[in-house]
C-alpha cells in the first residue's frame, strides 16, 4: 500500500488533503479512485486511509484505521559527515534513512575537497530532503529525517550540546592497540537519548578536529579492523545500533 506524508492537518471529521506531487503521484501515477486505500503519516503517526476526493490541486483522504503500530528506531541517531565528493551523501541519506537515522547534518571538514555557496548548498538540500523523503515512504518510516544546511566545524560542537551521546569515527584510534569498540560503546547508550556520530570526509578528519571533538566531550569509536569509505562508515555504525536496539 503507498504511503504519503501529509503536509496538512487532519480536520474534525478526520479527513486531509494529499497536495503536491503526492497528489500527482496518486492521479497519474498511480491512477488511483475514489475508495482506493493508501497510508497516511501525520505527526509520526501512521493511518489507513480512504480517497473520498479527486481534486485538480489534491485528493481528499479519511482516516479509516491507525494508528499502525510504530517501527521508529529507539535511539534518536543524528549523522554528522564531512561534505564528501560526488553523490556520496545522497547515498548516505537515503541508506540511513533506511536503518533508522533521525537527521543529519553536513559540514565543512578540513579535507572536504568540494565547498558548498549558499546558492549550491540550498539546492542541495532541497534535493537530499526529497531523498530523505522518498526513503521513509518506500520503508515505512513514520517520520522523515531532518537534512540540515551545512554547518562550519565550529558550529558542529556548539550544536554538540543538544545530544545526549557525542561519537566519533576516529580511524587512528581503530589502529591503536586498545580500540574502543562500537559494541562496548553503545552499552552506555539507552532508549530515547539522542546521539550525534561525527565522520569525517574522503582522507578522515584531521588530528585537529578529532583532537578538538574529544575535548568538547565525543567518544571515540572504531569501526572494526578495516578502512571503511566515507559512505559506508555511517552505514556500520547506524547497523550496529539497529543490532543493539531494535
Amino acid at each position: 500500500m503507498q504511503r504519503y506524508f501529509l503536509q496538512t492537518p487532519w480536520d474534525a471529521e478526520e479527513n486531509a488533503t494529499i497536495i503536491g506531487d503526492d497528489s500527482k503521484h496518486i492521479m497519474r501515477v498511480m491512477r488511483m479512485n475514489v475508495n482506493d486505500q493508501v497510508i497516511t503519516v501525520s505527526e509520526g503517526k501512521a493511518y489507513i486511509s480512504s480517497i473520498t476526493h479527486i481534486l485538480p490541486d489534491g485528493v481528499v483522504v479519511h482516516r479509516v484505521e491507525g494508528p499502525l503500530p510504530e517501527n521508529e528506531m529507539k535511539v534518536e541517531v543524528t549523522i554528522a559527515c564531512g561534505l564528501p565528493k560526488g553523490d556520496k551523501l545522497d547515498t548516505i541519506v537515503q541508506k540511513g534513512t533506511e536503518l533508522g537515522m533521525a537527521a543529519i547534518i553536513p559540514f565543512e571538514a578540513e579535507r572536504s575537497i568540494v565547498k558548498w555557496d549558499d546558492k549550491k548548498g540550498s539546492k542541495k538540500v532541497e534535493r537530499l530532503r526529497k531523498i530523505a523523503k522518498e526513503a521513509a515512504e518506500q520503508c515505512h518510516r513514520t517520520v522523515i529525517p531532518e537534512v540540515e544546511s551545512p554547518s562550519s566545524f565550529r558550529q558542529l560542537i556548539e550544536q554538540s550540546t543538544r545530544y545526549d551521546v557525542l561519537l566519533v569515527a576516529d580511524e587512528e584510534d581503530a589502529k591503536s592497540g586498545e580500540p574502543h569498540r562500537i559494541a562496548d560503546r553503545l552499552k552506555q547508550v539507552h532508549p530515547n537519548q539522542k546521539v550525534l556520530a561525527v565522520f569525517g570526509p574522503e582522507g578522515g578528519l584531521s588530528r585537529k578536529e578529532a583532537d578538538t571533538l574529544r575535548s568538547a566531550g565525543f567518544l571515540p569509536i572504531a569501526l572494526g579492523p578495516r578502512i571503511l569509505r566515507t559512505e559506508t562508515a555511517p552505514m556500520y555504525l547506524l547497523s550496529a545500533m539497529s543490532y543493539e536496539f531494535e
